[in-house]
């Protein structure tokens, strides 16, 4: 009987730790391998216009007013390339507010402090939260709710679903928010105050694997936006 149980207790210990392999505990802290990317010491590393970005408090803060308003959306650009990463920022935004969070983007030809590709909506009225939008590119590659496959051809099939759009609405808040942005591969998530708001998988011919970050503020009336607490990982 002794034989049997330490035989038992041996196999138990086995299928636990192969488990534990399979499913790993989350780390505790949450923020575990992630870096502050946008602090007073590391601002050389950003480039914008300083007629609408300042720094202010550990707070970057992108400002459309009446007397400079914005022909062109303008970016505030980190010079680092990215590829398989996290990122997470805490943003709030104008009630006329027009924004989002490029990655794995180019410059742009002719344009200063403009960028092509994938970006992270968010706005005031809450129309576009949450969303993935390629910017001077394919548009709307996933609205709220949706999971999508972007086909050879660079168009994106509905395939899935998070959650309905209109409720996933009601997962922004007032004032602060935090945005997480996985991208791993050709799959991309949104993430918005921890709830999945949109999911691509692009197999397009136009996807991109690599390219810049950036945050944005955009053509319009005046408007006010503010980011903070902004930190990446690498995988």
């Amino acid at each position: 009987m002794k034989t049997f149980l330490l035989s038992l207790l041996g196999m138990t210990l086995a299928a636990t730790s192969a488990l534990q392999a399979q499913f790993p505990v989350p780390a505790e802290n949450e923020d575990a391998g992630f870096k502050q990317i946008l602090t007073q010491q590391t601002l050389d590393q950003w480039s914008g216009d300083a007629d609408y970005w300042r720094f202010e408090d550990g707070v970057l803060i992108g400002e459309v007013t009446e007397d400079k308003l914005l022909e062109e959306n303008t970016f505030y650009i980190w010079d680092k390339e990215v590829e398989d990463f996290e990122f997470k920022v805490e943003y709030r935004v104008s009630d006329e507010g027009n924004s989002g969070i490029n990655y794995r983007s180019e410059t742009v030809d002719g344009v200063k402090y403009a960028l092509r590709g994938y970006q992270a909506d968010l706005d005031g009225a809450n129309r576009w939260s949450g969303q993935l939008y390629e910017e001077r590119g394919r548009e709307f590659l996933a609205v709220r709710g949706q999971i999508t496959h972007v086909r050879k051809d660079d168009t994106p099939r509905e395939i899935g679903s998070v959650g309905e759009e209109d409720e996933l609405a009601g997962v922004v808040r007032d004032g602060w928010n935090e945005y997480h942005l996985i991208a791993r591969g050709n799959t991309l998530i949104h993430m918005l105050n921890g709830q999945v708001m949109a999911v691509v998988i692009d197999d397009g011919e136009q996807r991109a694997m690599k390219g810049l970050l950036g945050v944005q503020i955009h053509q319009g009336p005046p408007m006010k936006v503010e980011f903070r607490n902004m930190r990446f990982k690498e995988f």
